[in-house]
């Protein structure tokens, strides 16, 4: 089976996309979206690996990002227009439907797709991020902080302070970021910790201490993180990140009041009939699912909801391939009726 990913592009008059692809051409069609501060290569490991099983697979680079067109504008993010990008790829790829995978900010596209074009989501799966949260906006999330792990005078927005800072500070939060792409790259994407169970998030500290790097509003130089990113792998993602910087990456979440807008919009009430998978991460203490609620919302919203936990942080794409890899397989083969490729 042919694996090799090749590059792509796709114009039309609002935006350009970029994108890999691997597997038959006429084969069944996944679509991988990435999310923050990731690129289309964040799924490496699952592209030739699904292509092999005779699925055309796709991964972008979201907006923003990569080779793909970088708006100017926060508005230019929110979630209607990506939407809008991924059905436009769809249709040059001249597809009636895709399973669409998410994860991160890829997750809310992915939600927002199957709930707005249910006739062009065969099937939906998700990475981290559970249904009628994120894609409901901020609130939606503060709504279901474990307040246990977060009391409420210390931590208003629980984990979430993070996203608070993005909406008052904007400015610094990015030029944190782009001080050093690289040691930023090498600060993010770190393995999952089982020892931070019960204990706040990082990003938690964040409004606390005025950004995400102390008073140098720079990212340290830690080592690379071998069980997420190879050196390789890690220069394509500075080099990207140095070229376009972090306006666009951040700015996803700088729309929370819009996207829960374009969300009350769902046909069907939101509620969605085509298969569901969504995979928990056990040490994203994030997007913790495990001990807190905010996975419970999906499950009145999905008539057809797998579940599956892999012991990973929150790169669980570049932290735990082979697992994912096993998960995605086997519900495609189970789970979502006539996808498997034909022999």
């Amino acid at each position: 089976m042919q694996t090799t990913i090749t590059e792509h592009t796709v114009k039309t008059d609002r935006h350009t996309t970029f994108y890999l692809a691997a597997g038959p051409k006429e084969g069944p069609l996944l679509i991988f979206i990435h999310g923050w501060p990731e690129l289309s290569t964040s799924w490496r490991h699952q592209l030739p690996a699904l292509a092999a099983l005779g699925f055309r697979c796709v991964a972008p680079d979201m907006r923003g990002y990569g080779r793909s067109s970088v708006p100017g504008r926060h508005e230019d993010y929110a979630q209607a227009e990506i939407v809008a990008d991924m059905i436009d790829l769809l249709n040059a790829l001249g597809r009636e439907q895709a399973v669409w995978i998410g994860h991160d900010w890829g997750s809310p596209v992915v939600w927002n797709i199957a709930s707005h074009h249910p006739e062009q989501t065969r099937a939906v799966a998700s990475l981290c991020i559970p249904y009628g949260v994120l894609d409901n906006g901020l609130d939606a999330l503060i709504a279901l902080v474990d307040r246990s792990v977060y009391p409420e005078d210390e931590f208003p927005a629980g984990q979430w302070e993070y996203m608070k800072f993005y909406e008052e500070n904007f400015a610094r939060a990015t030029t944190g970021f782009e001080a050093n792409p690289l040691n930023s790259a090498k600060a993010i994407f770190r393995r999952g910790d089982p020892d931070g169970r019960g204990k706040p998030s990082r990003t938690a500290y964040v409004r606390k201490h005025n950004g995400w790097f102390g008073p140098d509003n720079a990212a340290p130089d830690v080592p690379r993180d071998d069980a997420v990113i190879s050196e390789a792998d890690l220069s394509v993602y500075a080099a990207a990140l140095q070229r376009n910087g972090f306006f666009g990456a951040d700015s996803y979440y700088m729309n929370h009041a819009a996207n829960s807008a374009y969300a009350r919009t769902a046909v069907n009430g939101g509620k969605l009939a085509m298969p569901v998978l969504f995979i928990a991460a056990r040490y994203d203490y994030t997007c913790e699912t495990i001990d807190s609620d905010l996975a419970k919302p999906q499950i009145g919203l999905c008539a057809d909801l797998t579940t599956r936990v892999i012991d990973s942080g929150h790169w669980m794409a570049q932290e735990k391939p082979v697992e994912l890899n096993a998960a995605l397989s086997h519900w495609l083969a189970t789970g979502v009726p006539g996808v498997w490729p034909l022999p």
